[in-house]
């Protein structure tokens, strides 16, 4: 089987490439494209069993691609956009891999790919065009409780996001705490991927409150938050990677 990547960011290009010879080390890499530009033109000029395709490229979103040739071949989209994009793909049927990648979630679609893939219609890319044309859609305020009394804090406003017991919690930059009804598992899916990340079980951060970073082991990494944490800021060993990727951008 031979396959291209399209994707604009290299060290995700790599990890995905390296991911798929893990799973299958016969399926052939043709090629890895990182613009709109690059992809058109390959793909006037070459062809593929199967793409993976990243949805924001460095020249623009991927499906101005379709917008420009006529692209038949299955595609595997690979986006960090939020999920009402992700119900499209769903309306579509078209395979998608919500980032950051998991290794169980491509075999499954590559699997998909080579049960289904040659009796599957070419999808129709008009309704995923139009939906992420608008852009992800993020939460930008959070209203909680003061006293008596309520308050909007806007997202841009917090520091980071944690776990204390049984509740959730948010810091601003000011220093000031505030409980929220969200779990870390729902603010993952409000948040810009941007500007905030998961390190562990117990933590989002926004990248502006990252002080400073510490190297503590070969697969441990230690952050310095501001205002300062009173828990455990380990980066997890199955994070690690997609940190780095993130707070490299």
């Amino acid at each position: 089987m031979n396959v291209i990547v399209i994707e604009d960011e290299k060290p995700a290009a790599d990890y995905l490439q390296s991911l798929i010879q893990d799973i299958d080390p016969n399926i052939s890499i043709l090629a890895h494209l990182d613009s709109v530009k690059k992809a058109v033109s390959w793909l006037s000029k070459n062809s593929c069993d199967l793409i993976f395709l990243d949805v924001q490229l460095s020249d623009g979103i991927s499906f101005e691609i379709f917008e420009q040739i006529k692209v038949e071949t299955p595609i595997i989209f690979t986006t960090a956009y939020d999920h009402y994009a992700i119900k499209a793909f769903k309306v579509n049927s078209i395979d998608y891999l919500l980032k950051p990648i998991n290794i169980e979630d491509l075999r499954q679609a590559i699997q998909k790919y080579k049960t289904r893939a040659a009796e599957s219609p070419a999808p129709d890319f008009s309704v995923l065009f139009e939906s992420l044309k608008k852009g992800p859609s993020y939460q930008e305020r959070f209203l909680v409780s003061a006293g008596t009394k309520l308050k909007s804090i806007k997202t841009e406003n917090i520091a980071y996001f944690y776990i204390l017991e049984n509740g959730t919690f948010f810091v601003t930059k000011e220093n000031r705490h505030y409980l929220v009804s969200q779990t870390l598992e729902k603010l993952e899916e409000v948040l810009d991927p941007k500007h905030f990340f998961r390190i562990n079980r117990q933590c989002i951060v926004h990248i502006d409150a990252i002080e400073s970073m510490e190297v503590v082991s070969k697969s441990r990494l230690k952050l310095t938050l501001s205002p300062k944490a009173d828990f455990e800021t380990i980066v997890s060993v199955n994070n690690l990677h997609d940190f780095r990727i993130w707070v490299n951008k």
